[in-house]
């Protein structure tokens, strides 16, 4: 039987939250009147989260279990759910119910009535997170809006609809270390936005601390714009023009006998070269990294059970567990 709709619904350490997502989400699916799949991947859940949908799959028949080996992060986890899900749309929701599931109704119908490839979950109302959260995110996105001219909406996260044909698209990318909230809109097929209010984690706690924030940070930056190399080449500009400035100024001192400030000047000098100097060899050894991880050609999560292979009794193109050449193009 066709699906019209799969869910992808990332996992870590999500026992405490998924009783409530379980009730909630099926009850959303229900009401669509669309046949659907919910693809649960688990990432390397080290509670109850694996035994707990392995009980709910018994109850659940449209539910089905994706497991990875180890924990490969939140992206990755994604990306292996959108290199299995079948759906003719697919859409990707978080566990822990900050997105309300009750939206995946609208965003159905927006996508059929308007024909569009894409249809973007945006964040009306962020009075549930923080002041901080808020502003460096509205920040964040404008800057990478100004650096790499993606077209990614400020307020929108990694709750979407995509069409197959979008889906196949994201998935035949090559890239490692993805940051999905900024490629799909790069893609530039047709799309739609449905705004909704973003609510409080329903339980558990956040895994996404800000250790993580700043290394998906650096992953959108560095895989979206070549902007920060260039700042290399202007920083280089004004140490140039800056080192011209102090010797014409060492010059006019020397001619008219006064004293140069020693260490005090030195000091600041040979400071800010050199902390110039460790910022622009950062920058590119980010963009180093980035080509040495894409050469490796590692994928970037191993799929360990999935439980519609389990239910099929065979291994064929949809069900089988991934290949290393499948996975890596998932990236």
């Amino acid at each position: 039987m066709s699906v019209e709709l799969s869910v992808v619904v990332p996992m870590y350490d999500e026992a405490e939250v998924l009783p409530l997502l379980v009730e909630r989400l099926r009850r959303a699916l229900d009401g669509t009147g669309a046949s659907y799949e919910v693809v649960a991947v688990d990432d390397g859940s080290k509670d109850a989260t694996p035994v707990l949908l392995q009980r709910y799959r018994k109850e659940w028949p449209q539910l089905r279990v994706l497991r990875l080996r180890a924990n490969a992060g939140h992206q990755a986890a994604i990306s292996a759910g959108l290199a299995r899900a079948v759906g003719d749309y697919v859409a990707t929701l978080d566990a822990d119910l900050q997105d309300p599931p009750e939206v995946l109704a609208q965003m159905l119908q927006v996508a059929r009535r308007d024909g569009v490839d894409v249809v973007y979950g945006v964040r009306s109302d962020r009075s549930s997170d923080s002041a901080f959260k808020r502003g460096s995110a509205r920040a964040f996105y404008r800057l990478l809006r100004s650096l790499g001219q993606t077209s990614a909406q400020v307020d929108a996260g990694d709750y979407r609809l995509m069409s197959r044909a979008t889906v196949q698209a994201v998935n035949a990318l090559p890239e490692h270390h993805r940051v999905l909230r900024f490629v799909v809109p790069a893609l530039g097929f047709p799309s739609a936005s449905v705004g909704y209010r973003r609510e409080v984690r329903a339980a558990g706690r956040s895994k996404y601390p800000l250790a993580r924030m700043i290394k998906l940070s650096v992953d959108s930056i560095t895989g979206f714009s070549t902007a920060p190399l260039r700042l290399a080449t202007w920083c280089g500009i004004g140490g140039g023009i800056a080192a011209v400035l102090l010797l014409v100024y060492a010059l006019v001192a020397q001619l008219r006998n006064e004293t140069v400030a020693g260490w005090t000047s030195t000091v600041v000098a040979v400071a800010s070269v050199g902390a110039i100097q460790l910022l622009c060899v950062g920058i590119l050894g980010e963009y180093v990294g980035r080509m040495y991880t894409m050469m490796q050609g590692r994928p970037s999560y191993f799929v360990a059970y999935d439980s519609a292979a389990e239910d099929s009794g065979a291994d064929n193109p949809v069900t089988r567990v991934a290949t290393a050449a499948e996975q890596s193009r998932a990236g």
